[in-house]
């Protein structure tokens, strides 16, 4: 899912559980969101007598061009869009880490996903929560069945009460797959196909926002769709607004996933390793699942023995065998296929 702009800094120092020594220093990690909520980062501080330092970024490309700047050492955790930590091992700032101490055996095994998370036979990462970018939508002001076809959800119908979500590659996932084309499909050919469905999507859309935007947009009424959306732009809204749901069309929708690793030198590196390790597992999976700034589904299983009943309602647990069985991955594109598919994305946003 993922681009989540925001920024925050703290700092760490660490008791070396595993070793049953005290080890104070600081374990400074570049994350999205959901990681800087004080429930899911507090009990790890408490745990090992530590103080975790946090930095938000957007895309990417942000945090490689931060690691760039940075010195060797300076950052120790990167939180990432699963389909880009092949870039991350490209640029060597992720370090290989010890897959027979990651608790993988305990994921939904769609989501282990050693296609995005190893290189070469080396783990380097692993999936920390996925979810879906599909329909969002305001189940008092649309026909709830017009949100299970992506034929009608863009419709004329609801020309002037749609956002689109502002990220490329899940939107035009969707657009892949209302035409009938596989994301894993996408070619420079079939992005004739998609631009035209774009800009039928564009020309009915009031906005393309970013995660708070989009949500802020259908709490207040400004819209009544997002395209793009899913259970992390409306789980942790649902309690005040139950009107405010998500749904996957008949056709399908796109799976994200967001990862974890340690970077290539660390001055803490089994600090770090003690904090994957946390965040895989039950526990901080069910804080991270949960957290405040949006919520997803957990990769380890085992979490839904820690939330509570009305959590997991909320994130469609029961339901989540048909949901990954009926999604389709993110588009991987290559590098010349990627710059074509952000010019295309350009136009779209400026019709």
């Amino acid at each position: 899912m993922t681009r989540y702009g925001k920024t925050a800094v703290s700092t760490l120092a660490l008791t070396l559980a595993a070793q049953g020594a005290l080890a104070e220093g600081e374990l400074n990690a570049l994350v999205w969101c959901d990681h800087t909520d004080p429930a899911l980062i507090e009990p790890f501080e408490e745990a090992h007598d530590v103080k975790v330092n946090l930095r938000e970024y957007e895309g990417t490309g942000a945090a490689l061009a931060l690691l760039d700047q940075s010195r060797p050492g300076d950052w120790d955790v990167l939180v990432i869009d699963g389909i880009d930590v092949f870039r991350a091992v490209e640029a060597g700032i992720l370090a290989p880490l010890p897959a027979d101490e990651l608790p993988t055996a305990d994921f939904f095994p769609e989501v282990v996903m050693e296609a995005n998370n190893t290189v070469d036979g080396t783990t380097y990462a692993v999936t920390e929560k996925f979810g879906y970018n599909t329909i969002s939508y305001n189940s008092d002001k649309v026909d709830a069945a017009d949100m299970e076809s992506l034929s009608t959800v863009w419709s004329e119908k609801y020309d002037g009460r749609i956002s689109i979500y502002d990220y490329y590659l899940p939107v035009m996932g969707l657009a892949a797959i209302a035409e009938g084309i596989p994301t894993a499909d996408i070619d420079a050919e079939a992005l004739d196909t998609i631009g035209g469905t774009l800009s039928t999507m564009r020309s009915r859309a009031a906005s393309v926002a970013g995660v708070v935007a989009a949500q802020t947009a259908l709490a207040t009424g400004e819209v009544d769709i997002v395209v793009g959306g899913g259970e992390w732009l409306t789980a942790g809204l649902a309690g005040e607004q139950p009107e405010l749901t998500w749904t996957i069309p008949e056709e399908g929708a796109v799976l994200w996933s967001q990862s974890i690793g340690v970077l290539e030198g660390s001055e803490q590196p089994d600090l770090a390793l003690e904090f994957v390790k946390y965040i895989t597992g039950p526990e901080g999976q069910a804080r991270l699942a949960t957290s405040s700034c949006f919520w997803g589904m957990p990769a380890n299983a085992k979490a839904g023995d820690v939330l509570s009943d009305d959590q997991k309602a909320l994130l469609r647990w029961d339901q989540q065998p048909d949901y990954l069985e009926r999604t389709q991955l993110y588009p991987a594109p290559d590098m010349d296929l990627d710059i074509e598919m952000q010019d295309l994305w350009l136009e779209t946003l400026q019709q």
